[in-house]
C-alpha cells in the first residue's frame, strides 16, 4: 500500500488485528527468529532471554566480531548489535557470513540491530533517502540472520498531534520494506525524544494498520518520558520481541535524567517486582537486553567484568521479580 492511498479507514480495517493485539495482551506473538535450542543452552530457567545491547561495551572500542565472542562467552542468550559497528567490520574486509557464523557458534539470538535513519522526517526528500538507507541495512541484517531493526523518530524535536495519521503512514512505509526484506522496524520510544509517550507510540503502531507493527520499549526511557508503569500491561507483550533492560536512580527527577544515569538492573529504583510480572502476564517472552552508557562502570571494569555484572544483575532481578508468578 502506498502512502498516498493510506487512510484512517484502511488503518482501522487492516489494523484491527494489530490493535487488538496491542490492547489485549492475549492475541498475537511476533515471529522471533531464534536460532538456538534454548532449553539446551540457557544458563537460567527464566521465561525470557537475557541479552546484551552492545552500547554497554561502547567505551572499550571493540570490533563487532570480538563483541560477539565476549557476549557469547559471558553466557548471554542474545545480542543487539549496532549497525555502525557492523559496517566498520565489513569495510575492513569482514563478511556478513562470518558474523552470522559467529552468532550461530555462540548460540546467540540476534535480537535487533540499532540503526538511525530519518524515516519519519517531515521533509519528503529526507524520508526518501532514509528508506534507501533502511533497505540496505535490512538486507545486511537478513544476511546475519536477524529479523528486526530499531527505528526511533530521528530528525524530529516534537510530534504534532494533528499529524499522527501521517506518522502512521511513514511507519507503514518502512514496515512494507520489512515485507520485502524479512526484517521489520520496531518503533522505538525515547524518553528525551519527540516520541517519549507510550500512548503516542501505541497510537502510531496501531494506526499503521500493518500486522508486523511493534514497539521497542526501554525500562529507562519509559521512566524518562514521564510514563506510568500502572498500565504497561494494556500492551500486548507478545508483540514485542525485545525490551531494553536497565535501571534508573531515584534522583535526579525523571525529567532531569540523562543516558549516562542508567544503572544496572537492581541498582536503581525501578519497581521490577511489579513491572516484570505485568509484562509477563501481558505476554512478553522475548529478550531483556541490557543497554547502558554508564561512565562509572566503564572506568571501574574491563569488558569481561562489565558483561559479567550485566548478566548476573539482570538474571537476579528477573528471578526475584518472577518468584511466585504463576
Amino acid at each position: 500500500m502506498s502512502t498516498s492511498s493510506f487512510s484512517r479507514r484502511n488503518a482501522l480495517k487492516t489494523g484491527l488485528a494489530a490493535s487488538l493485539g496491542l490492547s489485549s495482551g492475549l492475541a498475537f506473538s511476533m515471529d522471533t527468529k531464534v536460532s538456538r535450542k534454548e532449553s539446551d543452552t540457557k544458563g537460567h530457567n527464566l521465561p525470557f532471554r537475557v541479552s546484551l545491547n552492545t552500547s554497554t561495551l561502547m567505551a572499550y572500542e571493540l570490533p563487532v566480531d570480538q563483541q560477539i565472542d565476549l557476549i557469547a562467552g559471558a553466557g548471554f542468550d542474545g545480542t543487539e548489535l549496532w549497525m555502525r559497528d557492523i559496517q566498520a567490520y565489513l569495510e575492513k574486509g569482514g563478511s556478513r557470513a562470518g558474523l552470522r557464523e559467529k552468532l550461530e557458534a555462540g548460540n546467540l539470538v540476534l535480537e535487533n540491530i540499532i540503526g538511525f535513519s530519518n524515516w519519519c522526517h517531515d521533509d519528503p526528500e529526507e524520508r526518501k533517502k532514509a528508506l534507501e538507507v533502511l533497505r540496505q541495512e535490512m538486507e545486511i541484517i537478513a544476511d546475519l540472520g536477524g529479523g528486526y531493526i530499531a527505528t526511533p523518530v530521528m530528525g524530529m524535536t516534537q510530534l504534532d498531534p494533528a499529524n499522527f495519521d501521517a506518522y502512521a503512514e511513514r511507519y507503514r512505509a518502512i514496515l512494507e520494506l520489512g515485507d520485502q526484506t524479512g526484517v521489520y522496524p520496531l518503533l522505538e520510544l525515547w524518553g528525551m525524544g519527540a516520541l517519549h509517550k507510550v500512548s503516542d507510540c501505541a497510537q502510531i503502531t496501531i494506526a499503521s494498520g500493518h500486522p508486523k507493527a511493534a514497539m521497542l520499549l526501554d525500562i529507562y526511557h519509559v521512566h524518562r518520558g514521564g510514563n506510568t508503569w500502572d498500565t504497561v500491561d494494556v500492551l500486548n507483550g507478545g508483540r514485542m520481541p525485545v525490551i531494553h533492560m536497565n535501571d534508573y536512580p531515584a534522583t535526579p527527577a525523571w525529567n532531569e535524567l540523562t543516558d549516562g544515569d542508567r544503572v544496572l538492573p537492581g541498582e536503581g529504583s525501578c519497581p521490577f517486582g511489579t513491572v516484570i510480572p505485568k509484562l509477563y502476564h501481558a505476554g512478553f517472552r522475548g529478550g531483556f537486553s541490557v543497554e547502558l552508557f554508564n561512565q562509572g562502570y566503564w572506568a571501574k571494569w574491563d569488558a569481561a567484568e562489565m558483561l559479567a555484572q550485566s548478566y548476573a544483575c539482570t538474571v537476579e532481578v528477573l528471578r526475584k521479580a518472577m518468584e511466585g508468578v504463576g
